[in-house]
């Protein structure tokens, strides 16, 4: 903890130096930070033109970027989520048809990020794709909901996860439990702010050992002698669509995190060509993981087994593994947990760089670190704002917020594809969707239900999270205000 708070000082103090050294570079006691002030309307070749000169430098490769993809999406959850399916649909092939069928999806959601990412490969995101499609408004609420609650709240629902999931190991009381947290975030953070490439390393070195530990997990399942031929198949009975509706929720939740890519579209090399390949290949990958982890767990469990499990797999690695099963599960969720965090931290600030472009958001987050290239005030913003849901344990409420807001905004942005279609046939797009326009029509129309059967089962998380999503329109008329007195005054 000495050396992440340490770290933590050392990270503010260069920082502190380098913005008063620009300061004085430029003879002013206030001004513009590297990546200044985008006006209002201009064109994606004036932005990527601004883009080029803000000081973020294209590091990302093909295999960074996919293992961004898998290591935020490969979390705890597939050792926990397929529980819930069985509970909901007591059915082996149905239960993999909705693993498959998840995945699926969450492709077609990433066709339409792809051709969106390819024709304008922005920091930002989703916040950049909504600007740009239907309004600078609804660009910061997008923005404003996922730094906030779904960034924010990831990180510490991470980090918190880890510290329990470390008591498998060593005893911690609740106070050692939060500095454990805190300091995984914080090294995280220091990592990330010393270079995208040194995030990008680290990401890739806990996405491989993670796939290494499932592999062997499920991999033991089908060792000779392992596991038993089951009659327990699953019930006769009809199942109903309000069962396949909560299993289907369940499954999406575990896929979550793969747009995040899209946040570092500014620092993927060659992206017209990597974006649209780091979606593919990240989620071909975890489906495959995915569909098999649950073959392994059929192999070794009944139905009734899983669905009774608190943990399906510690339950499975310690049929397969003996002794040794639990140990590695643990360590597994635990290189998966920290790869999540890792994840986050690398990607997340950049909403808040796009949105200080803009002048929606405090100047200082564009700030660019002219040795490191990343943007130190961001990165130090959504760790601290982490830190306060980690210690006031609201991040809890929060997460019951976060999927049904973040999927709301995951069919805007797939819908605006065709909107650009429609407003911008002319503009040149490396990557075009494959099955336009049904494809965007099919991911909208999930996304609508998800909503919907979200918010019928749960009304009161689900209003709760469009009135967040509300608070940020004061919130981005105040911004215009101070932004039109800034130009005034200048």
């Amino acid at each position: 903890m000495m050396a992440a708070a340490s770290g933590l000082r050392e990270m503010a103090n260069h920082t502190r130096v380098n913005v008063m050294a620009a300061f004085r570079a430029n003879g002013h006691a206030r001004t513009a930070p590297q990546g200044s002030i985008v006006k209002p309307g201009a064109s994606i070749k004036t932005q990527l033109e601004k883009a080029a000169h803000s000081g973020l430098t294209r590091a990302l490769s093909l295999p960074d970027s996919t293992a961004i993809v898998v290591g935020i999406v490969i979390g705890a959850g597939i050792f926990l989520i397929p529980k819930l399916v069985a509970q909901a649909t007591p059915s082996i092939p149905a239960i993999l048809c909705m693993w498959v069928l998840g995945g699926v999806v969450c492709f077609l959601g990433a066709l339409g990020y792809a051709e969106l990412g390819a024709m304008m490969p922005l920091s930002g995101g989703h916040y950049v794709y909504l600007r740009e499609c239907y309004g600078p408004l609804c660009g910061f609420l997008c923005g404003w909901t996922f730094v906030l609650v779904v960034a924010g709240a990831a990180i510490a629902w991470l980090a918190v996860s880890f510290s329990i999931t470390l008591g498998y190991f060593v005893r911690l009381g609740p106070v050692a439990s939060k500095i454990l947290s805190l300091a995984l975030i914080a090294v995280l953070a220091w990592v990330n702010y010393r270079g995208v490439k040194p995030g990008a390393r680290v990401q890739n070195f806990f996405t491989a050992l993670k796939l290494l530990g499932l592999a062997v997990i499920a991999g033991s399942a089908f060792l000779p002698g392992r596991g038993h031929a089951s009659t327990d198949s699953g019930s006769t009975t009809t199942i109903s669509w309000s069962a396949v509706g909560a299993a289907m929720i369940a499954v999406l939740m575990c896929y979550d995190g793969w747009t995040n890519i899209s946040y570092v579209a500014g620092e993927v090399a060659r992206p017209k060509r990597n974006i649209p390949l780091a979606l593919g290949l990240g989620l071909a990958i975890i489906t495959i993981v995915y569909v098999l982890a649950n073959l392994a767990y059929f192999r070794v469990l009944t139905l009734s087994e899983i669905a009774g499990a608190e943990r399906v797999g510690a339950l499975a690695a310690d049929r397969t593994l003996g002794s040794a099963g639990g140990v590695i599960v643990s360590v597994t969720v635990l290189l998966s947990i920290m790869g999540s965090i890792n994840g986050f931290i690398l990607t997340a600030p950049r909403i808040c760089f796009a949105m200080a472009q803009d002048g929606l958001m405090f100047e200082k987050l564009a700030f660019v670190h002219p040795r490191f290239k990343t943007m130190p005030f961001g990165i130090l913003a959504q760790v601290l704002w982490a830190a306060v849901l980690v210690l006031t344990g609201s991040f809890e409420t929060l997460v019951s917020y976060a999927m049904i807001a973040a999927w709301f905004f995951y069919g805007l942005t797939v819908a605006g594809v065709v909107v650009m279609r429609r407003r911008h046939p002319a503009r040149e797009r490396p990557y075009r969707m494959w099955g336009y326009p049904v494809t965007p029509l099919l991911f909208v129309l999930v996304a609508m239900w998800f909503v919907i059967s979200t918010w019928i089962s749960q009304p009161g998380p689900s209003t709760a999270a469009f009135l967040i999503i509300a608070t940020g329109v004061p919130v981005y008329y105040a911004w215009r205000r101070k932004r039109a007195r800034d130009i005034v005054a200048a």
